[in-house]
């Protein structure tokens, strides 16, 4: 089950000196330099575990350094040891060109629970811009280190952290052409993989709730394949309903209440939205052609989807108010899997030309097309809390040594800092997709 975590700001931020120019990291633009930061040796008290804050402080080290936002001061060349509450010697901190500060202490509490206090130091600002308190079980030390690394990064970038969150994606394992389809679900950094589905169980396209309480995805059980929907906290698995027709490609709208899909009847495929409350499904695409994967914009108006009836694969918005639909894409190639940002102001996507692969964002007129990362097969673009990083798959193409080998792979808006999520050496993960921050 999820555990709750709570948190808290504790104490007044302490401000020292002159008035400096506000520390702040930028995330948007392309191959800027990092931030040097010096994360210190936590402090213990009680019988808090020495392992588990090296732990804790290694976790966040690698979130942070994997933003390709930061470069992690080298230990070894540590001016000095700043114990909480004392002032650090900015001076010497700044001689090795380190920017930002963190000190932290571990807590042993009563009731098995842990209670991590840390500081944030601007060094060159010569003040304390970060204060907080964080409480929970002593099993959770990654989830401490992943919400640290979060208020870490918050109050660096101004922007929402995505270190507390997890990805639902299909493991292949198996020979190439009679691969088992398992979902599956990790940490964002790949830690703690678990299966959620069964070998036997043939399932694609698993899609997180807003709340994180269950996954929507595509099971072909007993050879049907239908939508369902998976209970996280209780493993309890429930068939959306009885469709006249294949379903597939499912997708929540952002309060929960509600799953876009697609319904091939008579071999035409359509949009539904289908209410989870009243059960009701309701037609939303019409015509001839062939519409599928279905994304939700953040505030719920609109749905974008993909739609060759125009002759090509192309990118389309409807207007759920007003039934109006709008092609967005008109660039060379064939454009699929429209995936809106969390803040509404990107669609990713993927396109096809040239017999290559693309993943890209745009706006949601479909302008500023910019393309981040291509291959010979990549799809299923997902954003992480914030809109700043993607996750999405990509397939190598196949050699006479080895079999076909895909990859879950990460990148940020600007194109740089591409990354692979480390699966165990026997698993090939496709499909994935970046929940909600958790709760």
């Amino acid at each position: 089950m999820l555990k709750k975590f709570f948190y808290c700001l504790f104490g007044v931020l302490l401000f020292i000196g002159n008035v400096h120019a506000e520390l702040k990291v930028d995330i948007v633009a392309g191959g800027v330099k990092p931030t040097s930061i010096a994360v210190q040796k936590f402090e213990l008290a009680g019988n808090a575990s020495a392992s588990d804050a090296a732990v804790i402080r290694t976790v966040v080290e690698a979130d942070l350094k994997r933003t390709g936002l930061f470069r992690i001061v080298n230990h070894d060349a540590f001016p000095e040891y700043v114990k909480m509450g004392k002032m650090p010697n900015f001076k010497s901190w700044a001689a090795i060109k380190t920017q930002v500060l963190v000190q932290a202490k571990l807590f042993a509490e009563s009731g098995d629970r842990y209670k991590l206090e840390f500081y944030v130091w601007d060094v060159d600002g010569k003040e304390q811009i970060e204060a907080q308190s964080l409480v929970a079980s002593r099993k959770s030390v990654r989830r401490l280190a992943h919400i640290m690394a979060d208020a870490i990064y918050e109050r660096l970038t101004g922007e929402e952290g995505y270190f507390d969150t997890q990805i639902v994606f299909i493991a292949e394992t198996g020979p190439v052409h009679n691969r088992n389809k398992r979902m599956a679900i990790m940490d964002q950094d790949g830690y703690g993989m678990r299966y959620l589905s069964n070998k036997e169980d043939f399932v694609m396209s698993p899609h997180f709730s807003p709340n994180m309480q269950s996954v929507v995805f595509l099971s072909y059980y007993n050879e049907d394949p239908m939508v369902w929907t998976l209970d996280l906290n209780t493993g309890e698995q429930r068939r959306l309903g009885q469709f006249d027709g294949m379903t597939y490609a499912p997708r929540f709208s952002p309060d929960g209440t509600k799953i876009a899909l697609s319904l091939v009847k008579k071999g035409i495929s359509h949009i539904y939205e289908y209410d989870m409350e009243t059960k009701k499904l309701r037609q939303l695409t019409f015509g001839y052609s062939l519409n599928t994967s279905p994304s939700y914009s953040p505030d719920g108006k609109k749905l974008a989807f993909n739609s060759d009836r125009s002759g090509r694969q192309q990118i389309h918005v409807l207007d759920l108010e007003s039934g109006e639909e709008k092609r967005i894409t008109y660039g060379a190639g064939r454009y699929a899997t429209p995936a809106w940002s969390p803040d509404g102001q990107f669609i990713a996507f993927t396109k096809i030309a040239d017999d290559t692969f693309y993943v890209g964002i745009m706006n949601p007129q479909g302008r500023n097309e910019k393309i981040l990362a291509g291959g010979w097969f990549m799809e299923a673009p997902s954003w992480a809390p914030g809109s700043r990083r993607i996750v999405y798959y990509e397939t190598e193409k196949d050699t006479d040594d080895i079999g076909r080998i895909s990859h879950i792979r990460s990148v940020d808006i600007t194109g740089q800092n591409v990354y692979d999520i480390e699966l165990p050496d026997d698993i090939n993960g496709v499909e994935p997709t970046w929940s909600p921050r958790l709760p």
